[in-house]
This record gives structure tokens, C-alpha cells and sequence, in this order.
């Protein structure tokens, strides 16, 4: 028999036990503690005061393998614990998983909240070559990884400590400090990326194959003139990853022409959510690749992305993606000129989800640094994410792979995990 050491804790009133613990059945307490925001000592310390009140010993569990494994608990209840396990001749290392089996039986893994209006996120700049796309991607990803399984996420004080470096004029760095770094459930949404963009840029990253000219498309669907039903074009992204919860509508060439036939379209801002209202229920988001432009195309994203009756401020909108340079602010200011006109002539609310700096590197001095100041300075729309420009986005779409299943602990899945959790 193996028995537990203890010794006093010195942060706090518990003492510190040590003993084993099978390794995936550690595995399973971290997870549902993280779903349930709850520290892994008060999961144990709860199953251990469960087990000591159980009338009858429960099932014997599987214990092979089990290794090292440590917490804190209340002075006085591993004596209890100990006495208790004498008294129905179990190990301690038995009576500890039996405990912590108790516990996840009685806490089962939450429902995942799904949105009662399903979330409108577009994604917009007109200027060419800010990110656009790969944060659509990475944002998608992030919010339909994997519910029961922990990924690395930037806390939100690690965002905060890199724009305060940018308000002193520090060296703010996107390298997140290893204490900065969160092992969090993923969100497991149903999320939809729409590529409205004609260039395919999206689609052909997460290895798509763009729709044929002759065929049927998002287009068609806006213009009144579809060739069957728009489901039908949409596919499946990396399933081992993200299980079936990640699904692309893939752009066609033919977006090119979408602000003329949008002219002829009645009602055309209203077009994009004509389209898309009817698979809407299949999805807990949807996510707007939009493309560089000011034109018809923008108002019917920016439109889609307003606030529905019923809708709370902040659940749907528009996030704006920009670079730390002078010429991404010049383009924000055209499209924010846009989204208000369209807010004033159709009296709709439409929300700005914040500001995300992409591809940032403090190393290109002072236009890198003032400007991302810039953007701090802002307030409102704040800045929800700070993407480095680093070298794992580019290899990913080089092989044609999401980020997240190609890099899943680079610093930039770190830093979309993190967005996806401001953006929520």
C-alpha cells in the first residue's frame, strides 16, 4: 500500500497530500474542474467528504499506471480519509479514485449555452492584406474546438500587459509569459465561416476548392437566382480536429460580379441574410470573411451583422481587422464612415465586437508601436486581440491546414483562443 504524505501548505489553511492517481482519470478531473471553473483541490476535497459519507464502498476502479499526483485539502480531512479507508480495508490510492470518480459522477460536463439568436460575426476591413482571413479562421476554430479536451489560451491579463507595455513605450511583445497561459476546454460551437470574398483566399486556406463559375454560389443566392439549396455547398473542416462542428461555405469568382447584380436585387442589404437565414438553426455562430471593398457587398454584411430584436448589444457585429501601420487607419476610418451612414439610413443598430491588430511585430520600431498606441487609444471599438506576425499562420496555409490542428500551442492559435474568449 501506497500512503499519502502530507505536509502544512504555506499559502493558505490546507495541508498538501501527495499520493497516485491513474493518469487518465487526472486528465478527466482537470477538464470538468476547467468546465466548471472550479479549482481541482475543491473537486477532490468534495469527492473525498462524498465517499467518507457513502453508507457502502463503491465500484472498485482500475488504478494500473497510476503516478504522482498532489493537492491541497482542509487540515483534518486526510486523517478523516485515512481512518475511513482503514475501516473498509481500501487502499488510499483506491479510496482516492473512487473519490474523484464520485465527484465527476455527480458533475457531469455542462450543456454548452448555444446563442438563442445565432451569432453574426463579419470580419471587415477593404484594405487588402490586413489578415482578414486568417483571423476568420482562427477565430472559427478556436470557438468549435473540442469541449472535452484543454487547449492553451492567453488569459485576458496577458493582452492587457502587452497593450500597458504599448502605452509606456516598452518593447510589448505578443510572447505570452508561460504564467499567462490557461489550459481551457474549447467552446465546442457549431460555427459556419463564410467566404464572401471572390478571391477565395479562405477557402483555398483551409484546402477548399472554390465553387465553379457555372455552378451555384452564395452570389446567386443574393441575386434571387439560385441552382438549388445553399446547404448543399457547404463542407466539412478537419473533422478529427474539430468534430464536425467546423463547416466552410466556399466563395466562388463569381462574387466579383455580386454589386451589380446587387443592384438590380430588392431590398439588396438585406440580401446576405436572405441567403444565409435559412441554416442559421445549424449553427451556434457565423463567421463573414467579407471582401476588400466599400461596396453593396459590405452594406449587405454589415447589415446581416446588426442587432436583431431580442438580441443583447455585443452578441453580433462587426470586428474590424487591422495592422500597426499608418494605412490601416485611414481604411478604418472610411469603414467605420460606412457602417455609421448605413446605421443612420436604415435605423438598425449595428455593434463593433472591437479591434483586432494583426500581424504585429514591435521589432519594426516606432510605426509598429505608435500605432498599435493608436488603437488603444480608440477605447470604443476596443482592442479585442493582438496577433503576432509570426511564421507558423504562413506555413499553415502554405500546407492548406487549419492553424489551430497545424500549430495548435503556436503563440498565434495561443492569441485566436484568446480572441475567441473576448469575442464571446
Amino acid at each position: 500500500m501506497v500512503s499519502f504524505m502530507s505536509s502544512p501548505a504555506t499559502s493558505s489553511d490546507r495541508e498538501k497530500v501527495v499520493s497516485k492517481l491513474p493518469g487518465w482519470l487526472r486528465q478527466n478531473l482537470k477538464i470538468r474542474a476547467a468546465q466548471h471553473g472550479i479549482e481541482i483541490q475543491a473537486a477532490v476535497e468534495q469527492g473525498i467528504t462524498d465517499w467518507c459519507s457513502l453508507a457502502a464502498t463503491p465500484a472498485t476502479i482500475d488504478t494500473a499506471g497510476a503516478d504522482s499526483f498532489s493537492t491541497f485539502l482542509p487540515p483534518g480531512q486526510w486523517e478523516e480519509f485515512r481512518r475511513i479507508a482503514a475501516d473498509r480495508r481500501v487502499s488510499l490510492i483506491q479510496g482516492l479514485a473512487q473519490s474523484v470518480q464520485l465527484w465527476l459522477d455527480a458533475n457531469p460536463s455542462p450543456d454548452i449555452e448555444r446563442p438563442t439568436i445565432t451569432r453574426r460575426i463579419v470580419v471587415c476591413n477593404q484594405k487588402g492584406g490586413v489578415g482578414k482571413t486568417a483571423v476568420t479562421a482562427g477565430l472559427g476554430e478556436a470557438l468549435a474546438e473540442d469541449r472535452n479536451t484543454l487547449h492553451p489560451v492567453r488569459v485576458a491579463k496577458a493582452l492587457t500587459k502587452a497593450l500597458r507595455a504599448s502605452e509606456a513605450h516598452d518593447d510589448a511583445e505578443v510572447v505570452a509569459d508561460p504564467l499567462d497561459i490557461e489550459n481551457l476546454p474549447g467552446p465546442g460551437l457549431r460555427v459556419l465561416l463564410v467566404d464572401f470574398d471572390p478571391q477565395c483566399h479562405l477557402t483555398n486556406q483551409l484546402g477548399g476548392s472554390p465553387l465553379p463559375m457555372n455552378g451555384d454560389s452564395l452570389t446567386n443566392h443574393m441575386a434571387g437566382d439560385p441552382k438549388g439549396d445553399l446547404r448543399d455547398l457547404i463542407v466539412s473542416v478537419d473533422d478529427d480536429t474539430f468534430g464536425g462542428r467546423l463547416h466552410l461555405l466556399p466563395a466562388c469568382n463569381d462574387a466579383f460580379l455580386l454589386d451589380v447584380r446587387l443592384s438590380a436585387v430588392r431590398a439588396r442589404e438585406a440580401a446576405l441574410e436572405r441567403a444565409l437565414a435559412p441554416l442559421e438553426a445549424d449553427y451556434d455562430v457565423i463567421i463573414v470573411d467579407c471582401p476588400p471593398s466599400l461596396g453593396l457587398s459590405m452594406d449587405a454584411a454589415a447589415y446581416y451583422g446588426r442587432r436583431r430584436d431580442g438580441e443583447k448589444p455585443g452578441q453580433s457585429g462587426a470586428l474590424i481587422v487591422v495592422q500597426a501601420e499608418d494605412s490601416s487607419a485611414d481604411a478604418y476610418e472610411l469603414l467605420t464612415t460606412q457602417i455609421d451612414d448605413l446605421r443612420g439610413d436604415l435605423q438598425v443598430d449595428i455593434d463593433y465586437l472591437g479591434i483586432v491588430v494583426n500581424l504585429y511585430d514591435s521589432r519594426r520600431g516606432y510605426i509598429a508601436t505608435s500605432s498599435l498606441q493608436g488603437w488603444v487609444d480608440i477605447k470604443d471599438p476596443r482592442v479585442v486581440g493582438l496577433i503576432g506576425d509570426l511564421k507558423e499562420q504562413k506555413e499553415a496555409v502554405r500546407v492548406k491546414k487549419p492553424l489551430l490542428s497545424y500549430a495548435p500551442k503556436s503563440q498565434q492559435a495561443v492569441g485566436m483562443r484568446a480572441l475567441a474568449r473576448e469575442v464571446l
